[in-house]
């Protein structure tokens, strides 16, 4: 494959960044769920809120999404059945967690190789069928990363606060 364009080699930059390389504003996603047991994953700080792994399959959900919305993709071909939010978890079991961790993994490599091969002259296009760009999407979907990357941040705190730390 080519290189990318210097302006989608950028966008991959910020991306990379949101998701699991060094920066300079402080947790990534990939960091926040780091060393993360399936018990501290699952835990609710209300009855009707969302739980770290809920979040870690949101995002893997969203990550597919943006791939489509850049590849022309069908929909359907996400490995679970629904959308934007998943119940978890459905065993609480490291298998059912690492399972769902390298999830978010595999929607990163794909949507990483479709930015990766967008043309620069795309960039500035709207995506078929929307009134955002191309760039639009990338962008949106790395805030969307760092968005939810300070939400798990934000109840792994809570949960040491209110004594549930594992």
């Amino acid at each position: 494959m080519a290189r990318p364009s210097p302006e989608v080699a950028q966008l991959l930059r910020a991306l990379d960044q949101a998701y699991s390389k060094v920066s300079w504003h402080g947790t990534n996603l990939r960091g926040s769920i780091r060393g993360m047991t399936p018990e501290r994953a699952a835990r609710r700080p209300a009855d009707d809120r969302h739980n770290i792994w809920e979040l870690v399959v949101h995002c893997a959900y969203w990550k597919y999404a943006v791939w489509r919305k850049l590849t022309g993709a069908a929909r359907g071909s996400f490995p679970l059945e629904g959308s934007n939010f998943f119940e978890r978890p459905i065993e609480r079991t490291s298998a059912a967690w690492r399972a769902d961790v390298a999830l978010l993994e595999q929607m990163h490599r794909n949507l990483r190789s479709a930015i990766a091969a967008l043309p620069a002259h795309r960039l500035n296009r709207r995506v078929p069928g929307s009134k955002f760009t191309y760039a639009d999407f990338v962008a949106g979907i790395t805030a969307h990363d760092l968005y939810h990357a300070g939400q798990v941040q934000l109840l792994k705190r809570l949960s040491e606060v209110t004594g549930q730390r594992s």
